[in-house]
């Protein structure tokens, strides 16, 4: 499988003109990017950065940026680790909230707008798509061992109602409430350590 920080150093090296990045297929990785990605970009007043790029470099520029934003109700996440970013292209960034209504939405909007702005790449827009829907499939695992760290239970992959204590490890947990910290999450205690914690729910 090709990771993304594969993508990001193929779309350098052969500059790959008007290639975009999409993540359901792609396996994220916790290692860097290049590090070219990694400098400051250059400064620009009012227009975008790197209007010598490449359509293919500018777009692996771009998917670095997105991947430096924080989910801002579980900030040990970056938002591509949470499975939103559904796209990076030259023009535009693609995101898919965790479900309709979700009060984050904005703020991971906001906070994608200004990491853009911040790099210079103020023409890049950014589209808020519902279908196909988010699931939680899309975390990668990456995503669920932060989660675990976290004190989060990570979703069981096959769908089941079951939970892993993310404090003692002990399987032998029960569901209090459906409804935990947020609507994504259910809460739910450990019958071996008393400890309660929050499971995302599996969509």
């Amino acid at each position: 499988m090709v990771t993304v920080a594969e993508k990001a150093r193929s779309a350098e090296r052969e500059d790959l003109a008007g290639e975009a990045l999409e993540f359901p297929d792609a396996e994220w990785v916790s290692e860097p990017p290049p590090p070219s990605f990694g400098r400051s970009p250059s400064p620009c007043r009012g227009g975008s950065n790197g209007s010598d790029q490449t359509d293919g470099r500018r777009v692996a520029a771009i998917a670095a940026v997105v991947e430096s934003v924080a989910d801002p109700e579980i900030p040990v996440l970056s938002i591509v680790d949470l499975g939103i970013v559904r796209a990076v292209e030259a023009d535009r960034v693609v995101l898919t909230p965790t479900y309709t209504g979700c009060p984050a939405t904005h703020v991971i909007e906001r906070d994608v707008r200004d990491a853009l702005d911040a790099a210079g790449y103020r023409d890049v827009r950014i589209d808020t798509v519902l279908s196909p829907a988010w699931t939680t499939d899309w975390i990668t695992p990456e995503g669920r061992a932060r989660l675990h760290a976290y004190g989060i239970a990570p979703p069981d992959p096959e769908g089941r109602r079951v939970a892993v204590c993310p404090q003692c490890g002990s399987r032998q947990t029960e569901e209090i409430s459906r409804f935990g910290s947020t609507p994504c999450k259910a809460l739910w205690r450990c019958r071996d350590c008393a400890e309660p914690f929050d499971l995302f729910k599996c969509h």
